[in-house]
């Protein structure tokens, strides 16, 4: 949208931008405004919903009123909403990749099945990622798909977007309250014992020169910057006591949650070079980690829930197969409390 200068506008908030900070609407509204312009229209109070102040974080609701002042568009500059960019075709080749990988769609969402390997967003040196390559699943003049949560790049399956500002916000307080259900199956080493359980306990990014600090520790409950975390896991299958299939619901979203977690109870995910135990890996396994995001279930207050299920990932399927998993074994996703056949 343009405005001329020296004329006030006043707009409402529709219901699909419900719950948006201020300044990423007036944004989208106004290409070309700069952060620094709406903070100083915030501050002086030239910048109002209905009527009062705000500022440039207020998140604005639908039905809401935005008086915005006579402001003149500047070029975008580094920092500035990604929406002020220009867009970058993707190309054909990567396009018809990402068309490959939907497995659910519908007004409000898309649900991907994302490979190994495919950064979720980008980032020093990563160019290539879901988040970039996302604009080929929507036509050139609608917005770019929307991050709502994240995969490690090494880790398969179910990833939503969002189509819309709204739909994203109301996704993000979901996956934070985490009023939803999401399984992961993983091939882990050893077999956990007892076969179901709730893992619990605190944890904290590695600091100091040699440590890596992209890696989890343990924590203590009162040291800056702990975390709780808690996942349920249940086994669906085990190949002796070499290995095992393992379903995980994690009832936190900590970062590598569930690799620190299985690690931490000595059966550490096949694959998994950063979280790691002193067991045997078993010969003819394939190359890769072995975590993969199973199913999401999400509530729809309107209607029925929406369950988005994904296909393992090859090398997986390669291991199940080499292992002797039977699929079918875990017939009920959601509900790790109920007994499971284990082998």
């Amino acid at each position: 949208m343009s405005w001329n200068v020296g004329q006030v506008v006043t707009l409402s908030v529709d219901a699909d931008e419900d719950d948006t900070r201020l300044d990423r609407w007036l944004k989208r509204k106004f290409h070309g405004l700069t952060q620094g312009q709406i903070e100083k229209a915030c501050r002086t109070g030239e910048i109002r919903v209905d009527g009062a102040r705000a500022k440039a974080n207020t998140r604005v609701k639908a039905g809401q009123t935005v008086r915005i002042p006579p402001m003149t568009a500047a070029k975008s500059r580094e920092g500035d909403d990604e929406d002020d960019k220009p867009r970058t075709r993707v190309k054909a080749s990567d396009a018809d990749m990402m068309r490959s990988l939907v497995i659910y769609e519908d007004d409000h969402i898309i649900g991907l099945n994302k490979p190994p390997g495919l950064a979720v967003q980008g980032g020093t040196g990563t160019t290539r990622h879901i988040d970039a390559l996302s604009r080929a699943l929507v036509p050139d003049t609608a917005e770019k798909p929307r991050l709502v949560h994240r995969l490690d790049r090494d880790t398969s399956g179910v990833l939503v977007l969002a189509k819309t500002v709204g739909t994203a916000n109301r996704l993000g307080a979901l996956f934070r309250s985490r009023e939803l259900d999401k399984i992961y199956w993983a091939v882990v080493l050893g077999v956990p014992h007892p076969t179901t359980g709730d893992i619990r306990g605190w944890m904290i990014k590695s600091t100091g020169p040699k440590d890596d600090k992209e890696k989890m520790r343990a924590a203590e409950q009162n040291e800056k910057g702990a975390v709780h975390a808690s996942t349920l896991y249940a086994v669906v299958q085990n190949a002796g006591r070499k290995a095992a299939w393992v379903a995980l619901k994690p009832e936190t979203g900590r970062t590598h949650q569930l690799r620190f977690h299985m690690a931490g109870i000595g059966c550490a995910i096949v694959g998994d070079r950063k979280y790691t135990c002193d067991r045997e890996l078993p010969q003819g396994l394939a190359d890769g980690l072995h975590l993969h995001a199973r199913a999401l279930r999400l509530p729809n207050p309107g209607g029925r829930d929406v369950e988005i299920v994904a296909e393992l990932s090859p090398h997986m399927k390669q291991t199940f197969e080499v292992l002797g998993f039977d699929e079918d074994s875990a017939e009920n996703f959601f509900d790790l409390r109920k007994p499971r056949r284990i082998r």
